[in-house]
């Protein structure tokens, strides 16, 4: 570790917690038959509906062969449906995946909340917030280097 840069390091950090996280998240949401996965894809559908696969596919960190085989499971248990609108296919939610939402939505937010709450004042995590935006707005318009 003695070579590593701070911004290695933090990225290091950034990454273990973020896998430690989903991994915990998957766990918890285990108890609703969802992943962390399902459960952003779901979000996503309920914010944007009705909305396109493609759509969709650049909201989430789910490949597009990723998304057509959840979509495919989370229509089968009839979370979602697909309109066929012209050339245009359309996903929605049902009735019973905003009813698993509205119930799962404020556990999850206070299980996540609790990785931060637990351990940062608020003003601290106003400043971790700031910087982070600050962080990721850059990586947007970041560039690979040439080779």
């Amino acid at each position: 570790m003695r070579n590593n840069t701070i911004g290695s390091l933090i990225w290091l950090r950034l990454m273990r917690f973020t896998n430690q996280s989903n991994q915990m998240s998957n766990e918890f949401l285990k108890r609703f038959d969802l992943t962390t996965a399902q459960f952003d894809v779901l979000m996503q559908i309920r914010t944007y509906q009705p909305l396109t696969q493609m759509e969709l596919a650049e909201k989430v960190i789910v490949t597009q062969g990723g998304i057509s085989r959840m979509l495919a499971r989370l229509e089968k248990e009839g979370y979602i449906v697909r309109k066929q609108d012209w050339k245009t296919k359309t996903i929605s939610l049902t009735e019973k995946a905003e009813a698993i939402l509205e119930h799962v939505m404020p556990e999850q937010l206070a299980f996540q909340t609790s990785f931060f709450d637990d351990v940062l004042s608020e003003e601290e995590q106003k400043t971790l917030y700031a910087l982070m935006t600050r962080v990721h707005k850059h990586s947007e318009k970041k560039e690979i280097p040439p080779e």
